[in-house]
């Protein structure tokens, strides 16, 4: 069939066409010394393939055009396609981008082969060069190749044309929770080599110092020449040709003539193996010569030792059972879409290593190819994942014969591609596809071609973790209750690990009871980590006057997770998309100009590599890491003390081996009453990922009990003074004291249905009926009655002048119905300028009661405009849990101070609860002048609902009677 009739199938209609002219994958390089083809091409839009030619623009290579033309804009689905059509159908209207420029073909290139790689094209791309038909390639997040040696002649110019189709047969198993964007991606290059030429390298290197390394030789001009043959060095050390396989190899003639193989072999002596703790890293170059010695090709790796393995229901890394702490990633930018440089990824995982992360699943894709090599450097466990999630249609596509040459496709490139990444650990073969034999061919072959690494994928495993017939190794359970977990893996029927491939689902304030899972998990034989839903929040910078992408130039109008005046996070709607999910693409740990969320710093405390109990006088120092000991670490004391004092002194860590603990001497004397001892742990040298002195953890234990204060005798003070509708008349207060039982509800309380309840019981416009009002002494009792569709809640306010200021003692009666509400406290706002925070109690980070591991008590200080979260959709948050006292303050050191009767939830910032729930986005608020205060005595749990766990049930907030006390005093 010739060329131009190829082009003409129409390939985005056509499954069964996954490539043409493509050339095979395989794991050489040739990124280093190739010449470029980024930058400034010529483009043009068409409404579909069959589109006339319009009008050539320009636009930059690479990147998508839906953050850079305006004409066609991003688009979020989750599960649902953004059309209507059923597989393998795609829609008329079918946004076609051509990209075209002319390039200079090196001189120096005659008599070589001529090769064009394309990163990525989103979703189907058609190569023409010099007008002539090239090949067609479909996979998203994969290169391709193709020869142009007879299309092109070095010295002259060529003609690069590159269309591509928004939509197609593909788009069915690329429906991925994410922007669906379209473009060229990733960068086009253009390299020669050899006709003689390295056409594949596999590196498996084992723990022991083994090396063997498999090399697969071409020639452009068709059958092998005499002689060729292939020598390896690893940092000077040579590797011995395996002469047995040679032999074997040469008795096949056919194949040895047009197809060569060879292969070398090592024994490193003394090797320093490949851990996530401990990314040691060799350089290995592998060289092709002819038959007079001269080098033909040369293949430069970087190899780590290491073994993967199970063992009965243990993942293995190096013989040792590995936590895995890991997060979904995808390639994201808020700028440039798809698109991320290397210094982009970089800075991805340096914030990941900072904050306790040991593991990537590349969600739901094999990732730029540059993540792998810094996941090598680094030090990073990878679950590589191939490009298929068919998530709308998933059970009909799973067992369709169509589709099948695709699953293998993908799934055998990607595994050709990484195979010699020492970070890959595992091969999954995609996301949320339903499970059928596209599924087990793919995995058949996996098997076959690298039996070194185990396969895992959550629809093979989800309706019995423990069948031992699917194609899975691992049980990859999807938001599994951690009560399921550990009940299977107290069954005694548990065959395989269990390592959730996603848990914890981080939409807005969330990620509660991470803390309870990991304790779990710590402490259960056969649990051994997951995924974290996911690294971004995928918030696409947006200018609200024209509602349009911000695209490159778009730097610098963004800072600490909120966008400059003018401008916006988007997510789904945002750019007038009929069909959308909203705001459920932004459910990462970090806003998406990549600044911390505070879940952050409770995944750096349950993942510290240094831990600290205390108990009977007895203080132990644990090293919870696998393979290192505590040398790289240095470390200082911090005693606390509730009066205000802090006490610093510095730290010796002990020798300590991986997974074992030492008692160290107290380093103060213990104090009467409340105090807490922290130890502040730092980088001692240099890391890959951490200058000296970065912060790495901050365990804390406490060393003396808190003292009940007295209750505040009744002294002389200000009166007691009520308005008409016996509320509290205070000088510093705007709005008097009253009774919340609503928050701003977070995604987790609306996808949850919590929201939906509270608005049905009325919680969010409580109305209050005063039933009494009496005054016993210096004493005025306030009985007020609150109309729920719940029924009545009581509420008493007991307003007593003590030294200095007033004391309030309040009481609310939730009838049964209320039997899970999102707080039960106190509400009130103050004057303007009261601008700082200080206080006693967990922070200084955002904190609530099931996410407060990562905030060590102490005595911290902030403005008032640092406190608030701003989590994309406005929603409940900058909450401070187990405080005991606050002061707010105005630049002249006046204010107030609020000293509570018990720890407790408090929040102060500058919206009302109203204020948040009314706005879809941070440019739609207004702050307030003054402070609006929450006093909690008690606070619903984040949990995880908005897909996931709720909280655990310790966490709700039960009808019955709540006490709480609080003394309000003027500076």
């Amino acid at each position: 069939m010739r060329r131009d009739h190829l082009i003409a199938l129409r390939p985005w209609e056509a499954p069964e066409v996954t490539s043409w002219g493509r050339l095979a994958m395989n794991a050489v390089d040739r990124r280093p010394g190739a010449l470029s083809l980024d930058g400034s091409w010529h483009f043009q839009l068409l409404p579909s393939p069959m589109g006339c030619s319009g009008e050539w623009t320009r636009t930059e290579v690479p990147g998508t055009w839906t953050t850079q033309s305006g004409d066609d804009l991003p688009q979020y689905t989750n599960a649902q396609m953004p059309w209507g059509e059923i597989p393998p159908a795609s829609p008329a209207a079918n946004p076609t981008g051509i990209y075209e420029r002319s390039v200079d073909i090196p001189a120096e290139w005659a008599g070589r082969r001529i090769v064009l790689q394309v990163g990525a094209a989103e979703s189907v791309l058609l190569v023409h060069v010099n007008g002539k038909p090239v090949g067609i390639s479909k996979d998203s997040h994969l290169a391709a190749e193709f020869d142009l040696s007879d299309v092109v002649r070095p010295g002259d110019p060529a003609t690069v044309r590159l269309t591509v189709v928004k939509w197609s047969d593909a788009s069915h198993i690329e429906d991925q929770d994410q922007w669906w964007h379209a473009g060229i991606t990733r960068s086009v290059l253009l390299y020669a080599t050899d006709p003689l030429y390295l056409a594949d390298v596999t590196v498996r290197a084992r723990r022991d110092g083994r090396l063997r390394v498999d090399c697969q030789v071409r020639d452009a001009a068709g059958p092998l020449p005499q002689g060729w043959y292939v020598t390896g060095a690893l940092e000077g050390q040579l590797l011995a040709q395996d002469t047995e396989f040679d032999r074997l190899n040469a008795e096949d003639m056919r194949v040895s003539d047009f197809f060569g193989e060879a292969r070398l072999r090592v024994t490193v002596e003394n090797v320093w193996p490949w851990t996530a703790e401990t990314p040691e890293l060799y350089d290995l170059t592998v060289s092709l010569h002819r038959a007079d010695g001269s080098v033909a090709d040369t293949s430069l790796h970087r190899v780590g030792f290491r073994d993967v393995e199970i063992c009965g229901r243990d993942l293995l890394v190096n013989g040792e059972r590995v936590y895995i702490r890991g997060v979904n990633r995808h390639d994201f930018h808020p700028l440039t879409g798809r698109t991320v440089t290397a210094d982009d990824m970089r800075a991805d995982l340096v914030v990941l290593k900072r904050f306790g992360f040991n593991a990537i699943r590349t969600a739901h894709y094999p990732n730029d190819p540059t993540l792998y090599d810094l996941a090598d450097e680094l030090g990073f466990y990878v679950v590589d994942e191939a490009n298929i999630e068919s998530h709308d249609h998933a059970h009909e596509i799973a067992d369709d014969p169509r589709y099948l040459p695709a699953f293998v496709d993908r799934v055998s490139r990607m595994v050709l591609r990484d195979k010699n990444h020492p970070s890959v650990i595992i091969w999954s073969l995609g996301n949320e596809s339903d499970y059928g034999a596209g599924h087990d061919a793919a995995a058949g072959w996996v098997r076959r071609h690298d039996p070194t690494r185990p396969i895992q994928y959550e629809g093979a495993a989800k309706l019995d973790w423990a069948d031992l017939t699917v194609a899975s190794d691992i049980a990859c359970p999807m938001y599994a209750p951690i009560e399921d977990c550990v009940a299977h893996a107290r069954s005694g029927k548990q065959t395989k690990p269990v390592i959730q491939c996603e848990y914890s689902h981080a939409m807005g304030n969330s990620n509660g009871t991470l803390a309870d899972t990991w304790a779990a998990i710590e402490s259960t034989p056969g649990l051994q980590g997951g995924f974290i839903w996911e690294f971004w929040d995928h918030g696409i910078l947006q200018r609200v006057n024209d509602g349009r992408p911000v695209g490159r130039g778009g730097a610098g109008l963004y800072e600490h997770g909120v966008a400059a005046p003018g401008h916006r996070w988007a997510y789904g709607g945002d750019f007038g998309e009929t069909i959308h999910d909203g705001a459920f693409i932004a459910d990462g740990v970090v806003f998406p100009d990549r600044t911390p969320k505070p879940v952050m710093y409770e995944h750096r405390e349950i993942a510290a590599p240094v831990r600290l109990t205390y108990g009977q006088g007895v203080l132990l120092v644990h090293n919870r890491q696998h393979f290192r000991g505590l040398e790289w670490l240095a470390a200082e004391w911090c005693l606390v003390l509730a009066d205000g004092t802090t006490v610093t002194a510095p730290a010796e860590l002990p020798d300590v081996l991986p997974g074992e603990s030492a008692a160290v001497p107290l380093p103060f004397p213990v104090p009467e009453g409340e105090s807490w001892l922290t130890l502040r742990v730092v980088t001692a040298d240099d890391e890959a990922w951490a200058p000296l002195g970065t912060e790495v953890c901050l365990p804390q234990v406490r060393l003396g009990a808190a003292v009940a204060d007295p209750t505040p005798e009744p002294a002389s003070g200000p009166a007691v003074t009520l308005d008409p509708d016996a509320l509290l008349l205070h000088p510093l207060l705007t709005a008097a004291p009253v009774l919340s039982l609503w928050r701003a509800p977070t995604d987790n309380d609306e996808l949850g249905g919590m929201a939906a309840r509270w608005h049905d019981w009325g919680l969010h416009e409580l109305v209050r009926k005063v039933v009494d009002v009496r005054a016993e002494g210096s004493r005025v009792v306030v009985v007020a009655e609150y109309a729920t569709g719940a029924g009545p809640v009581r509420h008493e306010q007991v307003f007593t002048p003590v030294a200095g200021g007033l004391r309030v003692e309040e009481s609310a009666e939730l009838p049964e119905g209320l039997d899970d509400v999102a707080r039960v406290g106190t509400v009130f706002e103050t004057v303007a300028g009261l601008d700082v925070l200080d206080w006693y109690g967990q922070g200084p980070w955002e904190s609530y009661p099931d996410r407060s591991t990562g905030a060590p008590v102490g005595h911290h200080s902030l403005p008032v405009d640092e406190l608030f979260t701003p989590y994309l959709r406005p929603q409940e948050s900058g909450g401070r849990y187990g405080v005991r006292r606050f002061t707010l303050s105005a630049p002249d050191a006046t204010g107030l101070t609020v000293e509570l009767g018990a720890p407790g939830q408090v929040s102060v910032n500058r919206y009302r609860a109203e204020d948040l729930a009314a706005a879809a986005h941070h440019d739609e608020l207004v702050p307030r002048p003054g402070c609006v205060v929450h006093l909690d005595a008690a606070h619903r749990g984040l949990g995880t609902a908005s897909c996931g766990p709720d909280t655990s049930a310790e966490y709700l907030v039960a009808p019955g009677t709540h006490r709480w006390s609080w003394t309000l005093r003027v500076l």
